[in-house]
């Protein structure tokens, strides 16, 4: 099982992307989904993190009232509505289920997150 993210692309600084996260089954819909990213060079860090119910979610300081995460588990899919984007923005993004289902916080590191897809490269011209 993967989680598969998605809707990656070249952006204008300014400008919004909304990026998907496939999942399958009660796997997905049990768990809370995290979002990550790295950038070239650099560690993956902790974007933001949504709960298995959609009723919570918490955002990285960097990110933090510009990017918002919600989920449909109907559809076994979350997302990354990315606005106001800025050049540091520019990384691979990927989704991630919680090892644990029904947990409602996590720290926001990698080694909490299982079933990890190929990622979805974010760039942000200036």
């Amino acid at each position: 099982v993967q989680l598969q993210a998605s809707g990656g692309g070249l952006v204008q600084a300014g400008g919004s992307l909304r990026l998907s996260c496939a999942g399958s089954g009660r796997t997905f819909s049990s768990a809370a989904v995290g979002w990550f990213r790295q950038a070239p060079g650099k560690e993956r860090e902790f974007v933001g993190r949504i709960g298995w119910s959609g009723g919570t979610t918490y955002y990285a300081d960097s990110v933090k009232g510009r990017f918002i995460i919600s989920r449909d588990n109907a559809k076994s899919t979350a997302y990354l509505q990315m606005n106001s984007l800025k050049p540091e923005d520019t990384a691979v993004y990927y989704c991630a289920a919680d090892r644990i289902y029904y947990r409602e916080y996590a720290k926001p590191d990698s080694e909490n997150y299982e079933y990890w897809g190929p990622g979805t490269q974010v760039t942000v011209s200036s």
